[in-house]
């Protein structure tokens, strides 16, 4: 993989940071907030709402960013609303990036649903097709036009669903007048989580120099003692001029250096990247200063990670030792804020991936904040990073405009996360419909075009078909399988699940010869329900679930089983429907991040299977639960 990596050159994505060089103004707090409730959503356009302050086009309510609008207010209509809604603010720009015409102000929002049109002092500016990924633009030349004007940023947010969009949905009219009244509808979704919605991440101002370093690109590796980085990087406003690169190490010291925009960096002595209970010093981090010595002098500073990743038949290889997840799947989801993205939250939930022994988790079913990247490069987290191709169950989603989107969203993807440690493998799709026939064309071509962007990392999808007819799992490098015996399928019937899932491992094993990862398995536990003998829905029977996938997992990993992911980390908001009871409560924890007895269970587990793959030799008496005996 080190003598194939090909740098394909898009324009960069690199996470605003401050230097010497740059500055960064956040947006975030109250924008004022219209929603386009007209029977044809569309009205906001033909009024043009965007040519004059919001508060004048009608009535406008205080609405956070970040945030999902669904759950701020009491109006039900806006909870389910889908259509197009407007956030407005205006901003007073630091007087000193007006003057300077050397300077550049780049507009920058973290992520919006799903379709995102931005003006400044009305003048359209930048659009943006999907969510969960950051777009930005430059206005300094804009709001130079007129600098006694405030400036005003308007952002219009659509999140509704097709069959082309990532993830697909569909809108269907309803034409029974004895039902519904004229223009009623509804979008169809085929994923089991609520459709949050609007400016769910940071929106900021950030400047650059005219020249400025635009992209990174670093792919690591070791040779014995010595780490290697190679590098690229790519500057923009300049044709001439020089740059230094310096990598420090965590206190500070230079341990490698160049001035020129593209080589390796050696490193003696390496400090590697371990993952959290692989290593006594996980997570570490080294720093690439990038300096532009030009007219303008430009700085950005990158962390790295120095590790390799390696997949054999049998095994999931980092730094060249047996990686083996203990993790969760989760959701951007908490009460109030929908998937807005929230400090306290993350760290919270970080807290409590340490607490259970949790060495991973997957971003189910859609990128999260890169914030939260950041923090499982710190952490030593080991992240499976999925693109939101979720509920791809519709043939028509699998024609050449679903593909093109597709091939965009991994684009964008892996421009933003190329450089995180973290980030071990790449999901392109979540239970897609993989059996249908287009399924193969699709999913080759998608996997071969992200292997071509990066081609240091597995990629995978995850399934839910049959073995025997799965039409995308010859490309994929790691078989990442759900399944949920004795809830979806032969409800009730704990004692099928070691046979079931005995054979499940061996089909796939048998004719792929591929690890396999258990993405997904789990049973709904409403909080406080008990029942002796466990039947569905209870805390007892979730628990007996997850003790028999542990007893055919302890034998497979001993062969070619590398990981288990429970779904899911905490109960989470959905659509609702007869089948869910305000949401979805497969959680070890609560909504609130409260722990059910699943969750003294995993941790139980997790630690000892840290002490059994891990380097550490940690006296379990210093990581094994209280003293709670339960009685199953």
């Amino acid at each position: 993989l080190w003598c194939t990596v090909v740098w394909r050159h898009l324009v960069g994505m690199l996470f605003p940071r401050e230097s010497p060089s740059r500055e960064v103004k956040e947006l975030n707090g109250l924008w004022d907030f219209r929603a386009d409730d007209s029977t044809n959503r569309n009205q906001s356009f033909e009024r043009a709402w965007y040519k004059k302050r919001l508060a004048e086009t009608g009535p406008v309510i205080d609405m956070p960013v970040p945030a999902s609008y669904n759950d701020i207010t009491q109006d039900a209509a806006l909870r389910d609303f889908i259509g197009w809604v407007w956030y407005e603010r205006e901003v007073v720009v630091p007087a000193r990036w007006i003057s300077d015409e050397g300077t550049r102000v780049v507009l920058r929002v973290g992520s919006a649903h799903y379709f995102s049109i931005v003006w400044v002092n009305g003048v359209k500016v930048t659009q943006h097709a999907g969510g969960h990924l950051p777009f930005e633009v430059e206005i300094g030349s804009l709001i130079r036009k007129d600098p006694t004007t405030p400036c005003r940023i308007t952002i219009a947010v659509n999140n509704t669903l097709n069959l082309d969009t990532l993830p697909p949905g569909k809108i269907q009219y309803m034409e029974d007048r004895t039902k519904y009244p004229e223009g009623f509808f509804v979008q169809y979704i085929y994923f089991d989580f609520f459709n949050y919605a609007g400016i769910h991440r940071p929106v900021l101002l950030y400047t650059t120099p005219k020249a400025y370093v635009d992209d990174i690109t670093v792919v690591t590796d070791f040779l014995d003692n010595a780490g290697l980085v190679k590098y690229k990087v790519s500057v923009q406003g300049a044709a001439t001029g020089t740059i230094s690169v310096t990598l420090k190490d965590k206190d500070g010291r230079s341990v490698a250096s160049s001035s020129k925009p593209s080589g390796v960096l050696k490193v003696e002595d390496v400090n590697l990247w371990w993952p959290y209970l692989m290593h006594e010093n996980p997570g570490y981090l080294y720093s690439m200063e990038v300096r532009t010595h030009i007219h303008v002098k430009d700085m950005y500073t990158l962390p790295v990670g120095i590790r390799s990743v390696a997949v054999t038949s049998t095994q999931f290889l980092i730094n060249d030792k047996p990686f083996y997840f203990h993790g969760v799947n989760k959701h951007e989801d908490s009460d109030i804020r929908g998937k807005g993205f929230d400090w306290s939250l993350i760290v919270k939930d970080f807290n409590l991936l340490k607490w259970m022994g949790a060495n991973s988790f997957r971003t189910s079913h859609y990128p999260y904040a890169e914030e939260i990247l950041q923090m499982c490069d710190r952490h030593g987290i080991v992240v499976i990073d999925e693109c939101p191709g979720v509920g791809i169950k519709d043939i028509r989603s699998f024609g050449n405009a679903s593909l093109a989107h597709h091939l965009d969203v991994m684009d964008e993807l892996v421009r933003r996360d190329k450089n995180h440690p973290s980030v071990v493998m790449w999901s392109v799709a979540n239970e897609p419909a993989s059996e249908m026939p287009p399924a193969e064309f699709y999913f080759e071509t998608l996997i071969k075009h992200t292997k071509d962007l990066d081609p240091t990392r597995p990629v995978t999808y995850i399934t839910d078909s049959n073995y025997a007819r799965d039409k995308g799992a010859p490309f994929v490098d790691v078989i990442c399988v759900n399944s949920y015996f004795s809830w979806y399928h032969d409800s009730g019937h704990l004692e099928l699940i070691p046979l079931q899932l005995n054979n499940q491992f061996e089909n796939w094993y048998g004719k792929y010869k591929k690890p396999i990862i258990q993405s997904e398995y789990g049973a709904d536990a409403v909080p406080g329900l008990h029942s002796d003998p466990p039947v569905m829905f209870t805390e007892e029977y979730q628990n007996i679930v997850l003790q028999s996938y542990h007893s055919v997992f302890d034998q497979k990993r001993k062969q070619y089983v590398i990981g288990e992911l429970i779904w899911n980390f905490a109960d989470f908001m959905t659509v609702q429907g007869l089948t869910r009871v305000v949401g979805n409560k497969k959680g070890v924890f609560t909504r609130q991040r409260q722990p059910k007895r699943a969750a003294f269970i995993l941790k139980e587990r997790y630690w000892r299977l840290a002490n059994e793959t891990g380097r550490l030799g940690l006296p379990p008496s210093n990581h094994q639960c209280h003293a709670v005996k339960y009685p199953w």
